[in-house]
């Protein structure tokens, strides 16, 4: 967790010194009109008032001789907008709707020691404050629909998912992929999954004149698994990682939504199918929630 707060605050100012910078004010010595970020000043003479430049009296009586008009100019809106390198950070949990007397009668869960117990609900066990979720999305495109207030959002980006357990669960594969209640203590016990997503999903903006304004999004994402690791540290083993993909489904398909309210925007996903294939008779549905930072 701390290599992933370190790697947000890396990120946030890095994005902060490529920031454009709206307050820009723009101004000409042979006009009357000065623009200040999207709003225009207007200088306007009354009739009859002096209008010659070389009177020493020009500004005289300001109040009485000039108008002075402040117009707010809509930002230009493009049809297609590209946001770059997306950062998520959240935590991960998921749904356990197993059968545990089931999943026992198969071969997915083992007992390699009676004294160390079956694999049961408790062995999945999280440590919720530690479980966490972290994305960083290649890009994100918004397609204008109608007027700027419906759009399509889709984009393509690494998802990773950290479940700490507060269990003795263990993961391996030799002949086949199982687990088991191992016979030690750890004083850190991690499954790692990470997916390549693409998400797609429809984009309400309330506010499209304005650019921190209340918007949301709902869809759904497609995720294709890349990597599954099992790493653990103990005092009698040191650190060890199993690597393999421990009979969980190749694709992970989630409804997703996120909403922005000024500069906050939080995101959330929640998995239709399971993470384990049918053949483990384990039946669990991972779900998120944390934070997007993202300029739309």
């Amino acid at each position: 967790m701390k290599r992933l707060v370190l790697i947000a605050a890396i990120f946030m100012i890095a994005k902060a010194g490529n920031a454009q910078k709206d307050s820009s004010v723009v101004a000409s010595a042979n006009t009357d009109t000065v623009r200040v970020g999207n709003f225009v000043i207007i200088k306007k003479n009354k009739p009859g008032s002096e209008t010659n430049a070389s009177s020493n009296n020009v500004w005289k009586d300001w109040d009485k001789t000039v108008d002075v008009k402040i117009e707010r100019v809509p930002r230009r809106q493009r049809n297609i907008t590209t946001n770059w390198w997306i950062m998520d950070l959240g935590f991960a949990n998921y749904r356990d709707q197993t059968d545990y007397a089931y999943a026992q009668a198969g071969s997915y869960f083992k007992t390699l020691r009676p004294q160390d117990g079956k694999v049961s609900e408790s062995s999945y066990a999280l440590n919720t404050g530690k479980s966490s979720n972290f994305n960083i999305w290649l890009f994100m495109q918004k397609l204008n629909v109608v007027k700027h207030v419906v759009n399509l959002k889709y984009g393509l980006g690494y998802e990773m998912y950290n479940y700490r357990y507060d269990s003795r669960l263990s993961y391996r594969k030799d002949a086949s992929n199982y687990v088991y209640n191992d016979s030690i203590s750890f004083s850190k016990n991690k499954l790692y999954v990470s997916y390549i997503t693409v998400p797609l999903m429809l984009h309400i903006n309330a506010t499209p004149d304005r650019r921190r304004g209340f918007n949301f999004s709902v869809g759904m994402s497609a995720g294709y698994l890349v990597d599954s690791r099992n790493k653990q540290i103990s005092a009698e083993r040191g650190k060890q990682k199993t690597n393999g993909n421990f009979n969980f489904e190749p694709w992970r398909f989630a409804t997703i939504g996120e909403i922005g309210i000024g500069p906050v925007r939080l995101y959330g996903s929640y998995s239709l199918n399971r993470l384990q294939k049918d053949i483990t008779r384990v039946e669990q549905y991972p779900y998120t929630v944390g934070i997007r930072f993202s300029s739309w």
